[in-house]
């Protein structure tokens, strides 16, 4: 079925005669560029930016990026950043490390996924 358009303000309303594809869901790299590329890095050797480069945190123990000063939460992580803990800091970073100083957080699942899998990639 074609897109149905309603035009404010008036009733008139055109349906298109052909469907229109459903849109391409975003890559892993667009979605980090877009959503976590202000704060972070993922270029190996590059400074840390508000937050810290992600070079290689695929597996790495989490809040032991050198050079990098972490809040307080992170002296009490004692995990890696696997996939189940990637996936709990992108969607919650309070509930996972209390006190963190993250701000972003992701609803969605499948966005969380296409990220985790592209910053492994990054490993």
């Amino acid at each position: 079925m074609g897109l149905l358009l309603l035009l404010t303000g008036t009733s008139a309303m055109a349906q298109l005669p052909f469907d229109l594809p459903n849109p391409a869901p975003k890559d892993g790299a667009s979605l980090f560029i877009a959503q976590c590329g202000t704060c972070h890095t993922v270029e190996h050797g590059a400074q840390p930016r508000q937050g810290p480069n992600l070079a290689g945190v695929y597996m790495r123990k989490a809040g032991t990026l050198p050079g990098f000063h972490y809040s307080d939460g992170f002296a009490q992580a004692e995990f890696v950043w696997d996939d189940a803990h990637l996936d709990a800091w992108l969607g919650g970073p309070q509930r996972l490390i209390p006190g963190a100083v993250m701000l972003y957080h992701q609803d969605d699942p499948a966005i969380r996924r296409s990220i985790i899998t592209w910053l492994k990639d990054q490993h």
